[in-house]
């Protein structure tokens, strides 16, 4: 014989019914309240915004055939972005390349080519002879206060185009 009890709620079942409902509603209104927060904000799909200042391109000494050039690399968007080369058609012959100053364990300095560096979201980035710089090829001619055009190409923000201007190592401050 099987039991024919009619099926009652209980109140055992009511409350385990009840919380089975109120723990997913609970998540998912945290869940969009963070993202409103976050919307609220303008973080929500915000793109990197690139802005690059302050360049300074250092004048050639005797018959060195590159030099160094700096900038300044703000990022104000709410994602990374990461710069990809450094062009321009000002320079002599030869290719600009990314370059960051390293110490060794040895306690010696050495410079090392890089392919990329990112700029973070909200945050900048700023070159000098003591970490990133451009290795530019020298180019006759050039003298203190003359302004050269760079293209900067950015992965997200495409490219950026500035200028820079030359300065006398020692004399300015990078």
């Amino acid at each position: 014989m099987t039991d024919q009890r009619p099926w009652r709620p209980t109140r055992r079942r009511l409350t385990d019914t009840l919380l089975a409902a109120v723990a997913p509603v609970a998540v998912c209104g945290l869940a969009l309240g963070g993202l409103s927060t976050w919307t609220a904000y303008g973080n929500a799909g915000s793109p990197a915004r690139i802005e690059v200042t302050e360049g300074k391109v250092f004048v050639p000494f005797g018959a060195t055939p590159v030099t160094a050039a700096f900038f300044r690399i703000t990022n104000s968007g709410g994602a990374t972005d990461r710069l990809l080369k450094v062009t321009t058609a000002e320079a002599g012959p030869g290719a600009l390349t990314l370059s960051r100053h390293v110490m060794t364990s040895s306690n010696t300095a050495t410079d090392e080519t890089v392919a990329s560096v990112g700029v973070p979201a909200g945050d900048s980035l700023d070159m000098s002879p003591d970490s990133l710089d451009v290795i530019v090829p020298a180019k006759k001619g050039w003298e203190p206060g003359d302004l050269v055009s760079f293209t900067l190409h950015f992965e997200h923000s495409g490219a950026v185009k500035t200028l820079a201007v030359l300065v006398v190592p020692g004399q300015d401050s990078i």
